[in-house]
């Protein structure tokens, strides 16, 4: 048994798989997750800041532990929009470098393409979906796994709260100005793919796979029941609602919500809610496979670092 480790340095959470390689597949053995919030000071100064920079190495650091315990082969560790954009990234790149994790900053194309391989074959990915995967940092509109096939937007969660400042709860006209705001730049952003037919939303990443789990009033995380569950335009349409109204602190108890998740949740199910509307589809389905597992697809075909 051959174990591979892919690493996903995002603008909100750290995150780690490591799966067996058994013959043609991959088997998931361990999965870790740390919010750090690493892109939070990028709309005020343009780095990361210091805390967000502590944690995000510590959690590197303790990825890095683990892999080593496990016995990994081979790992691949890819950053985001996070640090596509801020100004301190090459002393992130160096601090993790001395930690044990070679960090990779991919491109908005690379991402697209590495999620839409993570996907595919999961949550009715395939002909006719259009694959939306919320960031911290930015949001990708994903049809396929060639040039022209995706569309990176600039309007992930955190940097979005760094743009808008949300009372607790939130205000109705500050909710109304988000909701202008993301419609409209959604609406530009894909305009070229009018002539596009999509037949249904799948979304992946933390809005969706939180979305899926509140709506199961889940209490532990099961990836396995995440994966697939469909949702209709009106489930989410009473989601936003409920959220919107509600303060963090009641947020947080619901029954799904992830700790440091749930300042979060509201713009990302505005613009999960918007975009489901432009493109006019009635279906969602939540993968919760997406850039970690694109990734290690890519280290089982021979990408990555030596464990």
């Amino acid at each position: 048994m051959r174990l591979l480790a892919a690493i996903d340095v995002g603008t909100n959470t750290v995150r780690m798989l490591v799966a067996a390689k058994e013959g043609g597949r991959l088997r998931p053995v361990l999965r870790r997750r740390r919010i750090t919030g690493l892109g939070k000071s990028l709309r005020e100064n343009g780095a990361i800041g210091e805390k967000e920079f502590r944690d995000s190495i510590a959690a590197l650091r303790e990825f890095r532990r683990e892999m080593d315990a496990l016995g990994a082969a081979r790992y691949r560790a890819c950053a985001t929009a996070g640090l596509r954009e801020a100004s301190n990234r090459d002393a992130f790149l160096s601090a993790a470098e001395g930690k044990g994790v070679s960090v990779e900053i991919i491109s908005a194309r690379e991402e697209a393409r590495l999620t839409w391989e993570g996907v595919a074959g999961h949550a009715k990915a395939g002909g006719g979906a259009l694959v939306m995967d919320i960031g911290g940092g930015s949001t990708e509109f994903i049809a396929g796994p060639k040039e022209g096939d995706s569309i990176s937007l600039p309007i992930g969660v955190v940097v979005l709260l760094g743009s808008f400042r949300l009372s607790d709860p939130p205000l109705r006209t500050e909710l109304r100005n988000l909701a202008y705001f993301l419609a409209d730049r959604i609406a530009a952003g894909t305009r070229g793919w009018r002539r596009r037919t999509f037949r249904r939303m799948v979304g992946t990443a933390g809005t969706f796979t939180t979305l899926a789990a509140l709506d199961m009033r889940m209490k532990a995380y099961r990836p396995e029941r995440i994966d697939g569950f469909r949702m209709d335009v009106s489930a989410v349409r009473r989601w936003e609602k409920r959220l919107c109204r509600l303060p963090e602190a009641e947020r947080l108890r619901l029954p799904g919500m992830e700790k440091g998740r749930e300042r979060y949740i509201v713009p990302g199910v505005i613009q999960a809610l918007s975009a489901m509307e432009i493109f006019g589809l009635s279906n969602l389905y939540i993968s919760d496979s997406g850039l970690l597992e694109g990734i290690l697809r890519g280290i089982a075909n021979g990408k990555g670092e030596g464990g």
